[in-house]
């Protein structure tokens, strides 16, 4: 038990290292819902499914551990005691280090307004319960796939930044060379037509 409530750390489908300890396969769920039935129902699934879960009851316990690690993805249900899912992901969108991070939004409310309401809090997608496990890894897997390219886009924009930087001072530096060249070569024109000068005077 934690002072806001329960979480539990189930692992998953992964490698081990060489210290007994599970390596991070980029399915790391983050789940969060106060019905202890249908979260534990939901982590033992999505382990069977290859998934490494932590369970947690409540909001401000999952945003306790999302300052404290990483997740790959979060699974959050909008209906939570007290701190209701919806405000958990605006504070998780508030956050720099979570602004990015894939979340899929569970309700037990059909109509569309609670889709609305979900993808108005910032969640990526949402799915009502009860559903399909095999439906639900699918969403989690689009989602997690969508991330990761999206990672690999901001690396790549990255190295281009860095890349236009560098050519940028080396432009610059080559522009100061041919501007000194061109001096010299100033220089050199105006001693020759002094030289011309002194010669035809003399």
């Amino acid at each position: 038990m934690t002072a806001l409530g329960f979480v539990h750390r189930f692992p998953g489908k992964g490698m081990v290292d060489d210290m007994g300890e599970m390596v991070r396969n980029g399915r790391d769920v983050l789940v969060v819902d106060d019905n202890p039935t249908s979260l534990n129902v939901i982590g033992r699934r999505l382990r069977r499914l290859g998934f490494r879960t932590m369970l947690c009851s409540d909001g401000p316990s999952a945003l306790d551990l999302l300052h404290s690690r990483a997740f790959d993805i979060m699974l959050i249900d909008a209906q939570l005691h007290g701190l209701s899912g919806l405000a958990t992901l605006r504070e998780i969108r508030a956050a720099p280090r979570t602004a990015d991070m894939p979340v899929l939004m569970m309700t037990a409310r059909s109509d569309i307004g609670a889709a609305v309401d979900a993808l108005a809090a910032g969640a990526d997608d949402h799915v009502t319960k009860p559903f399909d496990f095999d439906v639900l890894a699918a969403r989690l897997l689009r989602l997690l796939d969508r991330a990761k390219r999206m990672n690999e886009l901001r690396r790549t924009n990255a190295a281009l930044d860095a890349r236009i930087a560098d050519r940028a001072m080396e432009l610059g530096e080559l522009r100061n060379l041919l501007d000194e060249a061109l001096a010299d070569r100033a220089r050199l024109s105006a001693m020759v037509r002094s030289l011309e000068s002194a010669r035809l005077t003399a």
